[in-house]
């Protein structure tokens, strides 16, 4: 059978399943930090370089004290901004003073926290497949699809949060995707990556970034230690990405709880961890001993967005 042929038969059975209104449908899984493929180093020398992503910034009070922390203190160099929620003048007043950190528009179209809720750049009513009778973002990747959303409006939806961005004053030179939600499925990718593209901007882990250390799961008291360590491993050249979630623990956020049954029981404790571990002295020091370059998306955009090619799955 040829790949055409699969492919067909895949994307029949897809749209089978969403008439059907089941929930169970197919689901194209989300990018991952260990899906980026690797082609050609970019740079063509034997030098190590690393961009330290943290996302979910705006997402709530905490997380912006976090950033404001990682700016002055520590190795962050990219920062991806959720600008549909209450925080996002903070997070921009931020920014706007640390322009050292490229800035991402981190495109979010699901909404997982429970209790704090949050919904679309648009009115509700303009993009009625992609919100629930409150007009809030559904939780999960998985509750989106089911719900059949309109691609003209998922389109509309991500380029009003780039829009906003802009407006806004931000300098942004990369997009990425909250969750994965806005790239659920290969139209819904097209979609995003048409926006990218007419906007000129970089979308993370298309520059053939390599996969570095994944601290997402590791235990709390474990995550300064285990980068350290995986830092040091670092032998061969090219870019590394690392993909971090922070804030600074509070009240408000301890109590949140997440919809997406792989999202740690404790997010609190793990971000709190996370935000320590990148302005931790140690991990300066381990990067400075090696020569690693510390870079954003600024540079990749400018000196490679030709080169710029969806990894692979």
């Amino acid at each position: 059978m040829t790949i055409n042929v699969i492919s067909q038969l895949l994307l029949a059975a897809l749209c089978a399943s969403l008439a059907a209104g089941q929930t169970t449908s197919p689901i194209a899984p989300a990018p991952s930090d260990k899906a980026a493929s690797a082609p050609a180093n970019l740079y063509g020398d034997d030098r190590i370089r690393l961009i330290v992503r943290a996302d979910d910034f705006g997402f709530s009070h905490a997380s912006n004290m976090a950033l404001e922390k990682l700016c002055n203190e520590g190795i962050i160099t990219a920062a991806s901004v959720i600008v549909n929620t209450g925080w996002l003048d903070e997070t921009l007043a931020i920014l706007k003073n640390h322009p050292q950190v490229s800035v991402g528009v981190h495109v979010c179209l699901n909404s997982e926290w429970v209790p704090y809720k949050w919904g679309p750049v648009l009115p509700a009513k303009e993009v009625p497949s992609l919100v629930d009778e409150w007009g809030h973002f559904f939780g999960t990747r998985k509750d989106l699809l089911a719900h059949q959303p309109n691609l003209d409006e998922v389109e509309k939806e991500i380029r009003a949060q780039v829009d906003l961005a802009l407006r806004k004053g931000l300098k942004i030179s990369y997009m990425d995707h909250h969750m994965g939600a806005a790239v659920t499925t290969p139209q819904m990718r097209e979609r995003f990556v048409k926006v990218a593209k007419e906007k000129g901007l970089a979308i993370s882990r298309w520059f053939g970034e390599m996969p570095g250390p994944i601290v997402y799961s590791v235990e709390p008291a474990s995550k300064t230690d285990f980068l350290i360590s995986e830092l040091e491993k670092l032998t061969r050249p090219g870019v590394y990405l690392i993909v971090c979630h922070t804030l600074i623990k509070t009240p408000e956020v301890e109590v949140l709880k997440d919809l997406n049954i792989t999202g740690p029981k404790n997010m609190a404790d793990h971000r709190q961890a996370e935000c320590d571990m990148l302005c931790s002295p140690r991990l300066k020091q381990v990067s400075k001993d090696k020569g690693i370059e510390l870079l954003g998306y600024d540079t990749r955009r400018e000196k490679f967005l030709a080169q710029m090619r969806q990894p692979a799955e």
